[in-house]
This record gives C-alpha cells, sequence and structure tokens, in this order.
C-alpha cells in the first residue's frame, strides 16, 4: 500500500487529506480526488502540536500531541482514546535521530531528504518515507509493504514532520 501526503503550506492547523495510492500510480501524474481518500488530519491549535486523524469516512481514529517544555519535540500517539507509544527526537550534533517507542520500530536515513525507513527489530521494513520533489507543498509517498501497518507508519511520520518544522 502507498500513501501521499500532500500537505499544505503551514498546516499545522490546517486539514488535509491523506491519499492511498493505486497500484503503479505515479504521484507526480496522481489526480487527487474524494473517491482515493485513506485518511483526513486536522491540526488543532494547542500548545505544542497536536494532530487528529479520522478515516475517510470521519471516524477519529488517533491523535498526535506534542509534549511542552521539553528541549527537544517528544510526540504522544494515541489510538482509539489509548495512549501505544510516543516518537522522541535525540539529541544529535548534525543530524536528526528520532526513538520510537512504538512497536519496537526505529527509524533511520536522511530525515533533512525525507528519504528513510521504519523497520521492527528484525529489520523487516514497516514503511518507506520518500520526498517527492518540484511541487508547490511537502508532498511524500509512504511506500507500507503491510497495509496493517499504514495508521501507524502514517502516525509516526507526522510526529517526525512536525518535529523537523518545529525548529526545537
Amino acid at each position: 500500500m502507498k500513501l501521499l501526503l500532500k500537505q499544505k503550506i503551514l498546516s499545522w492547523f490546517d486539514s488535509y487529506n491523506i491519499y492511498a495510492l493505486p497500484e503503479g500510480a505515479d504521484p507526480d501524474c496522481f489526480e487527487y480526488s474524494d473517491g482515493h481518500i485513506a485518511y483526513r488530519v486536522e491540526g488543532q491549535l494547542a500548545w505544542g502540536h497536536e494532530f487528529h486523524i479520522f478515516d475517510k469516512d470521519g471516524r477519529m481514529l488517533g491523535r498526535l500531541s506534542q509534549e511542552i517544555f521539553t528541549f527537544l519535540p517528544k510526540f504522544d500517539l494515541e489510538l482509539f482514546g489509548e495512549h501505544i507509544g510516543r516518537v522522541e527526537r535525540e539529541f544529535s550534533l548534525f543530524v536528526p535521530s528520532y526513538r520510537v517507542d512504538f512497536r519496537d520500530w526505529q527509524v533511520d536515513g536522511d530525515f533533512f531528504g525525507w528519504d528513510y525507513s521504519i523497520t521492527d527489530s528484525h529489520g523487516k521494513i514497516a514503511a518507506r518515507i520518500s520526498k517527492e520533489l518540484f511541487h508547490f507543498s511537502d508532498t511524500y509517498v509512504i511506500d507500507i509493504p503491510d497495509e496493517r501497518d499504514a495508521l501507524h507508519a502514517l502516525m509516526v511520520v507526522l510526529a517526525i514532520d512536525a518535529a523537523n518544522c518545529s525548529g526545537n
């Protein structure tokens, strides 16, 4: 399964759709339509970043909330109102580093260039994330081998994106 995340500029407080990219579709030629919506993300005005994730029918699935008053960004992940984990930016001098306290996942790659992967403790790929170039807004393709990991991978990607954009 591939998800296409196309953010609006300054989307922390906006709503935007996450699209399911049809098999073999080119992200650069993809026609955005309601029929391809997989999730909807709504940013909430709060201390720190807060995002609510809804399914295509408008049912709330999850929430990401940034812990405030911390040196480096930390995001709590909730699914159906229950805390399931955390994504934290770790201290490093030159390259951003993240710790995922969720499903024994880890993230590796180029966070500045937005080409990275999420793997489990056995090295199995849970998701590959790549930024599409030459778009007016940030556009990412999230390639998820197991469709059951889609919502979880989306939550991690949103947390990392918000942490990178926060400038902390």
